[in-house]
């Protein structure tokens, strides 16, 4: 790319990435003779690292370029001088000079940073990281140092790091595993998410200890298929919609999703983003999103999202079209990234979400999450006792017709204290304090969403006791 754009005699460009040195080599063509810049040692030779002239100052080095034919200038961190008047005149006087002259200058940068009197001049290009075939490279030479054989799974995990990143991470591994371990490689990758400030790392939670909800497990487990090898024709699922009545678990399933899938889980707090300044809302918007595409195989958590893109429809009449700007590219990242992400939303009402959220393609489904029937709260009171150490007998379910599995699980931390039977008096469900809103979305759902809850036995009321005592049983 670099090669055609000099043979059309383009003056100026910035290269944005965050790997200097792989830059360098790989900005290094055939036809022109490559310098590189920085202000602490001037100019040198980019193959050989010879010192050519020891100008330190951003100015005169871009001046200096002024003398040469077909001469390449590969400057580090010159976006940090652009707010000298000076720095701004020479690039503007070189310019005309270097198309004439073949010559060109490369500022390589991690941002874009460049003066409106200038930004017409120059032509981005991303250095894109290292692809699978770069990191295994890495990784072989390394392993052959130390006759361990490599690892591709370990290598393919790595997508997303630097070549600094990628072989400090492999060596780590090597030193503490013996081998490359994808675990390691995962402890890498999450000072990707740290480092950035904008989403955190969750532990993903077992399959098992959700209580029921097997048709989404059953779903997410079937979509996994489509990143196993062999399967490269599967479509790749986008993300899951989970709406429900607060305290079914629908935080708890996404914590499960990542679980299922075997990846980690990054929790994405929209709310948390916007900022105070004009546009550092929708910056952090796209810099959250860049940094997740990077990150590779994930699943992105986003809670409550209702309450984050919640009038973005007229948000130009609060927040100056702030949530719009920030609705329409997550909307646009859905639809256009081709990363191994899915998305998991909760939302505990439809009515604020905008419509184009809901529109088909946006999500592979939408779940209803219901409160539990009998045979879950079964499960989740199994799972409760397992938890706290409780004492609750599971026929105690048939009490619990309406309540939620955080409703169950407060029971349960609440018995140790005052008994069982105290316990069951002090709480009063939701289903109860917002039975008009529970049955609203019911009726929402009944044509519009997948139930995520296992399905109930049709049994008549003798045969459920009995099924009940054989579990206490």
């Amino acid at each position: 790319m670099i090669q055609d754009y000099l043979r059309a005699g383009y003056p100026a460009f910035v290269v944005l990435t965050q790997e200097p040195a792989r830059a360098e080599k790989m900005l290094m063509s055939e036809g022109w003779q490559f310098r590189s810049w920085d202000c602490l040692t001037g100019i040198k030779e980019t193959d050989t690292h010879k010192i050519v002239e020891e100008i330190r100052d951003p100015v005169e080095a871009i001046k200096w370029l002024n003398m040469y034919r077909d001469t390449v200038l590969i400057a580090h961190n010159m976006h940090m001088f652009m707010d000298i008047p000076e720095t701004i005149q020479a690039i503007q006087n070189g310019t005309a000079l270097w198309k004439s002259t073949g010559s060109a200058l490369v500022i390589v940068s991690p941002i874009i940073q460049l003066r409106p009197e200038v930004e017409k001049l120059f032509t981005l290009i991303d250095l894109p990281l290292p692809d699978d075939e770069n990191l295994y490279g890495i990784q072989k030479d390394l392993c052959k140092s130390v006759n361990i054989n490599p690892n591709k799974k370990a290598a393919k995990a790595a997508k997303g790091l630097t070549e600094f990143e990628a072989e400090t991470a492999f060596a780590l591994s090597l030193i503490k595993e013996g081998y490359c371990s994808t675990h390691i490689i995962a402890e890498a990758k999450s000072q990707m998410i740290r480092k950035s400030g904008l989403m955190e790392f969750w532990e993903p939670a077992k399959s098992a200890d959700v209580g029921g909800l097997s048709q989404l497990k059953t779903f997410i487990a079937n979509r996994a298929k489509a990143y196993e090898t062999g399967n490269e024709h599967l479509p790749k699922p986008k993300g899951i919609l989970l709406l429900g009545i607060p305290g079914t678990g629908k935080s708890l399933s996404c914590k499960a999703a990542a679980s299922i899938m075997g990846w980690p889980l990054i929790k994405l707090d929209i709310g948390s983003l916007k900022g105070s300044l004009v546009g550092e809302s929708e910056r952090k918007m796209r810099q959250a999103t860049a940094v997740i595409d990077a990150f590779g195989e994930a699943v992105v958590w986003i809670d409550e999202v209702e309450k984050s893109f919640s009038g973005a429809k007229s948000s130009g009449e609060t927040d100056a079209g702030t949530t719009a700007n920030m609705f329409a590219h997550f909307l646009t990242w859905r639809a256009e990234s081709k990363s191994s992400i899915i998305v998991m939303a909760t939302a505990n009402t439809i009515q604020n979400l905008p419509p184009e959220f809901l529109r088909a393609g946006r999500f592979d489904a939408t779940f209803f999450v219901d409160l539990p029937g009998m045979s879950e709260r079964i499960e989740i009171i199994k799972i409760m006792n397992r938890k706290y150490n409780s004492k609750i007998p599971v026929n105690y379910a048939q009490n619990l017709e309406g309540w939620s599995g955080a409703e169950i699980e407060q029971l349960a931390k609440d018995s140790l204290y005052d008994g069982i039977e105290e316990a069951y008096k002090a709480i009063v469900p939701l289903s109860k304090t917002m039975k008009e809103a529970i049955k609203e979305l019911k009726e929402w759902s009944k044509t519009r969403a997948r139930l995520a809850n296992t399905p109930e036995a049709e049994v008549t009321p003798q045969r459920k006791i009995h099924s009940i005592n054989k579990e206490a049983a």
